[in-house]
């Protein structure tokens, strides 16, 4: 049913969402057994990746499907820095880069490593284009108001600040002499006050960033309605990760603009599903422009770290 499914959205068009049931049907098919069955669906997955125009990814699949024990390759997100110790010495960059992330529900259309996803994505992605160095990212943080749903892990707000400082600390006796901190959660307000306190340390993307990208990308919701696993987040990871999104995006909008008590009641006051925002307005190509977006204005922001400096 999950490959009749992906064949009816690649016909209609809808390529992500084909994309997503034809990697369901991938992941049955080997969880059954049935290496034959999976290596068919890879065909069709490298069809899909053809009609998308990613010519790596179907030549990927193509390649996967005509292999004796079949092992079909997935999206490898940058999550970690694969650096070797004479690749940091040889860039001898003054500027780290430190991602943090969570590891909090995103309903069951995006896994619990999304934030870390996107703050490593872009902290990978600056590093790469500025000649920054990236350090290793922090994967939990502050995440309280998701914690009525399982998998959630949150520390408290000292705790972040602890973990920020000491790798900071570290950082600076290997010679950094600024560390921008590359968020991937709205929940960690307490970053703010830890830049506050630092002359060396700096906070990016910033909100007016996040709205300046949402625009650039043409999203058309705002930061306030589209505030988890929504049309932003989605259209992210359908860039730079379509293997984790879960095929049903499309159908999972919930809006919940009043959300006075957040803070004190948790998500689970205004959502059954842990998701609030509009999911099925979602794309690759807008994932694509953020992305692209994100990356032109932290030009700015490392330009004035080092006038700075």
């Amino acid at each position: 049913m999950s490959e009749f499914t992906g064949w009816l959205h690649q016909d209609a068009g809808e390529l992500d969402e084909a994309m997503a049931w034809t990697n369901r049907a991938i992941q049955l098919a080997n969880e059954a057994g049935a290496p034959e069955l999976a290596a068919y669906v890879a065909v069709r997955r490298s069809n899909i990746d053809s009609d998308r125009r990613d010519t790596r990814a179907a030549l990927d699949h193509a390649s996967a499907a005509g292999m004796e024990g079949l092992s079909i390759p997935m999206t490898n997100p940058d999550v970690i820095s694969t650096e070797t110790s004479p690749d940091v010495a040889s860039r001898g960059s003054k500027i780290a880069v430190l991602s943090i992330g969570s590891f909090e529900q995103h309903g069951d259309i995006l896994p619990l490593s999304t934030d870390t996803i996107v703050a490593t994505q872009i902290a990978s992605m600056v590093a790469r284009a500025n000649n920054l160095w990236l350090l290793p990212p922090i994967t939990v943080s502050c995440s309280q108001e998701h914690t009525d749903w399982p998998g959630t892990i949150s520390i408290p707000a000292a705790t972040l600040i602890r973990l920020v400082e000491g790798i900071v600390a570290s950082a600076r006796a290997q010679g950094a002499e600024h560390v921008v901190l590359i968020n991937g959660h709205g929940g960690n307000y307490v970053l703010q006050n830890v830049v506050q306190e630092a002359s060396d340390l700096s906070l990016f993307p910033g909100r007016s960033d996040w709205t300046a990208a949402r625009e650039a990308a043409g999203l058309k919701t705002n930061a306030h309605d589209d505030m988890h696993a929504g049309e932003l987040e989605i259209s992210i990871l359908l860039h730079c990760a379509p293997d984790l999104v879960g095929p049903d995006f499309k159908h999972q909008d919930h809006l919940a603009d009043s959300r006075p008590h957040l803070l004190t009641h948790g998500l689970r006051a205004y959502t059954d599903t842990g998701i609030i925002g509009s999911p099925s307005l979602a794309s690759a190509k807008k994932g694509a422009a953020i992305l692209e977006a994100v990356a032109t204005l932290f030009v700015d922001h490392v330009s004035g770290v080092r006038a700075s400096m």
